[in-house]
């Protein structure tokens, strides 16, 4: 039997950024929009979220090498790309390890709805807000955007990628909240509504660990195996604070 999957898989979400701050303070003060500048893929860690990245990737140094990664997979966004430098250079993996920054793992695109909280969307496009609600935010498409569905698509043909070169090596990804759910969806077989409550039962936490092993076992040719989920031990082992706001052009929780 050809393994086809990697030996591990870890999904971690990028840390604390900006864009996460701006957004509680828009909630806090019922602003319709989030304060922010420029372009959400240009968006930086915060000082708290760069202090995850290494606190991760210090925990992972002290890991034996058969539980450290060596593939480094990323989305193409600022605060990702921080988050898995500092990651590395805290020894999480071989400094040597190169980093692949992949479009595929880009955050949910919001289009017109981007940057808008939940209250702003209702103000200023109702009609979306209206469309929202009768397609749920599985199917729902903003103009200019992504539903879920759009990133599942985009996310099947990574995995493949990753089944054809990165078989059996050990392979770390970091992205986006609702990018780590499609992938949940995709690995697991899960179905909408299955991928809509584990949604709605809590945010993916900044720099958490949701893992998978390779089973041999796990149907006819072998599969990957939930692990652990949104696990942010390792932050609390290294003194960090975890957090879990959504992304700025969330507001609406994807």
């Amino acid at each position: 039997m050809v393994q086809r999957w990697p030996t591990r898989l870890w999904l971690v979400r990028h840390g604390q950024s900006a864009g996460n701050v701006a957004r509680e303070a828009a909630l806090r003060d019922a602003l319709h929009r989030i304060a922010l500048d420029g372009r959400d893929m240009d968006i930086p860690l915060s000082p708290l979220g760069e202090r995850q990245a290494w606190a991760l990737g210090d925990w992972f140094s002290r890991q034996p090498e058969v539980e450290r990664p060596d593939v480094l997979l990323c989305s193409p966004y600022r605060r990702a790309l921080q988050t898995i430098h500092l990651f590395r250079e805290a020894g999480g993996a071989a400094g040597d390890d190169p980093i692949c920054a992949d479009e595929r793992l880009r955050e949910k695109e919001f289009g017109i709805l981007d940057g808008l909280t939940t209250a702003g969307i209702a103000a200023a496009f109702p009609n979306q807000a209206e469309f929202r609600r009768l397609l749920g935010k599985f199917y729902h498409r903003p103009p200019g955007g992504e539903s879920w569905c759009d990133v599942i698509l985009r996310l099947r043909s990574l995995l493949d990628t990753i089944s054809l070169h990165y078989a059996g090596r050990r392979v770390m990804i970091i992205c986006h909240q609702v990018v780590i759910l499609c992938l949940r969806y995709v690995i697991e077989h899960l179905d909408e509504a299955e991928i809509l409550r584990i949604d709605a039962e809590a945010n993916v936490g900044n720099c958490s660990l949701t893992e998978y092993r390779f089973d041999p076992g796990a149907g006819h040719a072998g599969g990957l195996v939930l692990v652990r989920y949104n696990d942010v031990s390792p932050l609390a082992a290294e003194g960090e604070a975890p957090t879990d706001a959504p992304d700025p052009v969330a507001a609406a929780r994807g």
